[in-house]
């Protein structure tokens, strides 16, 4: 790809006295961050060498080893009590535990079911995801092979479907082949003396954690498999409806992964210097925005993440800076959060990872939020936690926390971090309402799994109450149309042909159940995403789904850089419909 060079004077330095090399074009440095550039061996050694030990010890001990010494422990130290407790006078006391148990659960509820939440689907991320692909893969790339590269996307999805199902099928009996060879091994029952000596329950539970972790692999894996096998197979569109059959219709720009960098020579984490320079492609699209904005006015203007190439305070910088000079586009912007702009812990080095324990994936969170709380804050609104309905702007919610966020960027305390989580947790799904009770809202998720690696960033989650949110707001205006903008993709891309990587890259761990729970409002919503940088506009059963490519960054392959003005549109039976969408070519 020709790179654009900025126009020099006459008498440069470099006229004058021709360069080595330009340091402008980068070197093998710029490249050293750049994941593709590198192969998988080389990365795995650059992570065996640069990661400290120290840190990844601590890391597994509080993420891994001590949860799965509380899962296996839990159902010996249930049997002590229920023996001593409630078999002898002293059962009063079981009672009083029992209800403290209670109103600890209670108050602290809500953050527990989090982290609840938060480690089961990392343990399917780590565990079950890579394992049931493996499986699954391999049964497809034989099946492609047999029915050879001109299979039909009839086929192609038949084919999906009973590779899924046989992949759920094989897991689940080799789970329970090591289930039953640990079985032995377990101990479920303990007693009033094992207490005294805590440290003899270390290896149980330990056996413990590792059968039910297996029971768990055998079960879910074939559920994973049968509801991948059932569920409607995502499909590619190829006709759309006429603009005339449409009641009512908004133009939205729909744009993704712009990886703004903070340096005016900065190259990006994802191509070194196979990709663009600085910020002047996203400059370009700004200035194209703005014209079509002024011959024909959008409605919208979708960011589905990657704001930043690593969510550094330059970077957020360079883009208030750059919308600041289109006021108007800034207006009409709708954006989320992707896991560049929250969960690269050291562009320059991607083998670092943070403790649990540390402030900074908190501030890279506040810096995330005050951002998008400055472009659409006014505008959108946030769920009440009870309720999940929709309630206050943003700006009305985040007023209260102002001087707490403002104390937290300048000191880093963890005490802080702690007290500005309120902040975070209550930010998404931001609400923009429709106008009218016929008209377009959007819907805002965060989509990105809570990560402290830089080898793990790009996992994508949606909990369970912000879906709940999700469809609270949308009751709330049973005959408006909606935009679900989020950054992971919620489907792979279907293609057999394609790279594994390119169809399935880093889908959300959830997103088979979450798909289904959207599934239901398939009428009048449409999902909009990013994150893998590829144009790919399909649907799962009626579901409409659009895949935006980045127009920043060219595809891997390619030298294109584009995006795509969509009319969304309600046809006279208040379905949500799509019409022919205009490419708009960024020059480079």
């Amino acid at each position: 790809m020709a790179r654009r060079r900025d126009v020099v004077p006459i008498d440069s330095i470099a006229a004058r006295r021709p360069l080595l090399f330009d340091p402008r074009d980068g070197d093998v440095e710029a490249d050293a961050s750049a994941p593709e550039k590198r192969s998988l061996l080389a990365l795995a050694g650059n992570l065996f060498i640069e990661v400290s030990l120290p840190k990844l010890f601590f890391a597994l001990l509080l993420l891994v080893v001590v949860p799965a010494l509380i899962l296996g422990i839990g159902p010996i130290v249930v049997t002590v009590w229920l023996r001593t407790f409630t078999s002898t006078p002293r059962s009063g006391a079981a009672i009083l535990f029992l209800l403290a148990l209670l109103i600890i659960g209670w108050t602290g509820g809500r953050p527990l079911f989090r982290v609840i939440e938060n480690s089961f689907w990392s343990l399917n991320a780590l565990v079950i995801q890579p394992t049931y692909v493996a499986f699954r893969e391999g049964m497809l790339h034989l099946g492609g092979a047999l029915a050879g590269a001109d299979a039909s996307e009839t086929r192609q999805a038949r084919m999906r479907a009973t590779a899924s199902a046989l992949a759920g099928i094989a897991i689940c009996a080799l789970s329970l082949v090591l289930l039953l060879l640990v079985w032995p091994s377990t101990r479920w029952v303990g007693h009033l003396a094992d207490l005294r000596t805590p440290y003899d329950l270390v290896l149980p539970g330990l056996v413990n954690a590792a059968a039910i972790a297996l029971a768990y692999l055998a079960v879910a894996s074939l559920w994973w498999g049968i509801a991948d096998a059932t569920m409607p197979q995502p499909r590619e569109l190829t006709t759309f409806c006429s603009p005339d059959d449409l009641v009512r219709s908004w133009r939205v720009a729909h744009l993704s992964d712009i990886h703004v960098v903070g340096e005016r020579f900065g190259f990006r984490l994802g191509s070194g210097r196979a990709g663009p320079r600085g910020n002047e492609n996203f400059l370009e699209v700004l200035r194209l925005l703005d014209d079509l904005h002024r011959r024909e006015p959008l409605d919208a203007i979708v960011i589905t993440g990657d704001l930043t190439d690593a969510g550094t305070s330059a970077e957020w910088g360079e883009l208030l800076d750059a919308l600041d000079a289109f006021p108007r586009l800034s207006r009409l912007m709708i954006a989320v959060p992707g896991n560049h702009d929250l969960n690269v812990v050291d562009r320059a080095n991607p083998a670092r990872l943070d403790l649990p324990t540390s402030p900074m994936k908190r501030l890279r969170q506040m810096r995330t939020v005050s951002v998008l709380a400055a472009m659409q804050g006014a505008r959108v609104h946030v769920a009440d936690e009870a309720d999940h309905r929709m309630r206050e702007t943003v700006d009305d919610t985040f007023a209260s926390h102002a001087d707490e966020v403002r104390a937290f960027a300048n000191t880093g305390s963890r005490r802080l971090a702690r007290a500005t989580s309120v902040v975070w947790d209550s930010a998404f799904p931001m609400i923009l309402p429709p106008a009218r009770d016929d008209g377009l809202g959007i819907i805002a998720l965060n989509s990105n799994a809570e990560t402290h690696f830089s080898f793990t960033n790009a996992l994508g989650l949606v909990p369970a109450e912000k879906v709940y949110a999700i469809e609270a707001a949308m009751e709330q205006f049973p005959k408006a149309c909606w935009i679900i903008a989020l950054h992971h993709h919620i489907v792979e891309h279907p293609k057999l042909g394609h790279a594994l990587a390119e169809r399935v890259g880093t889908t959300l761990i959830n997103g088979n159940w979450f798909t289904r729970k959207l599934l239901r409002f398939s009428n009048r919503a449409i999902v909009m995403h990013g994150h893998r940088h590829i144009d790919w506009m399909g649907a799962c059963g009626d579901l409409l789904i659009l895949s935006a490519p980045s127009a920043v960054m060219p595809a891997k392959g390619t030298t294109d850089l584009y995006f795509y003005m969509q009319t969304v549109g309600m046809d006279g039976s208040g379905r949500i419909r799509l019409a022919e969408p205009q490419r708009v070519d960024v020059a480079i």
